[in-house]
């Protein structure tokens, strides 16, 4: 078992086989933990690599033993806009992976959108209340991204968000990517799982990896500030895997 301490590192040839490797864990860990007699909680992320992964995810479920309509779906992040806009990273998802493989609407946690939710904050204390009503206690699996700043899911360099404590979700205002309002986990939140897996592709996500590494290593003998490298204040507790394509790794 790998420690917070010490993560693994999985470089693949392109972004294609990053995502078959990602699904195929996914399917398998959730395969076990049913098995175990668990009821699966998954932190999804957004962006390009995402759509990629969910698609081998649909792909790949046939063949797997996993009970749909037994897994809980959850974000680490969401943009605060109106449902239907296609900046949303819910509507992604649901449309390439969890409407094809059959997992109960009750099963989606959606972070509210303009349309439920008067404000940002509104919708971060509502996303709030849904985790603790759901009595999870924490997710099998938190998948995250990674910014080319090193921000993770809605937790970006030098941002007032980084420093949320004793909350599940905080409010985003200004983001530096737009849509400016965006509902995100803590790190608090983020940090209740059993596995953390980066999915990082891209040359231009290299140098945040190479940053993000190095603070987890303490390679130099330095450990990266949080707020400069937001990527550092995420660990798994059971296992942290990073998902690299050979472009993202290229600075290691």
């Amino acid at each position: 078992m790998t420690t917070p301490l010490t993560p693994r590192i999985e470089v693949h040839d392109d972004d294609q086989a990053l995502a078959t490797a990602v699904a195929g864990e996914l399917l398998s860990r959730l395969a076990d933990a049913q098995e175990a007699g668990r009821v699966p909680h998954v932190a999804l992320t957004g962006g390009t690599i995402a759509e990629v992964v969910h698609r081998e995810i649909a792909r790949l479920a046939p063949a797997s033993e996993v009970d749909w309509t037994r897994v809980v779906v959850w974000w680490g992040d969401e943009r605060y806009v109106d449902p239907g806009s296609s900046d949303r990273n819910a509507g992604q998802a649901r449309e390439a992976f969890l409407s094809v493989v059959g997992v109960p609407d009750e099963n989606v946690h959606e972070v509210p959108t303009t349309a439920d939710c008067g404000s940002v904050e509104d919708a971060a204390a509502a996303y709030a209340e849904a985790l603790r009503a759901s009595g999870a206690g924490g997710f099998e699996v938190v998948m995250l991204g990674l910014g080319p700043d090193a921000h993770v899911a809605s937790l970006f360099p030098g941002h007032p968000a980084l420093d949320v404590r004793d909350a599940t979700t905080v409010a985003v205002h200004d983001s530096p990517k737009p849509p400016p309002e965006r509902v995100s986990l803590t790190f608090e939140a983020l940090n209740r799982n059993r596995a953390l897996w980066f999915l990082v592709s891209g040359e231009g996500k290299a140098e945040a990896v190479a940053r993000a590494l190095a603070g987890r290593t303490g390679e130099g003998g330095e450990v990266a500030d949080v707020h400069e490298v937001p990527a550092v204040g995420v660990a798994g507790q059971e296992e942290t895997i990073w998902f690299l394509d050979r472009a993202s790794a290229s600075r290691l």
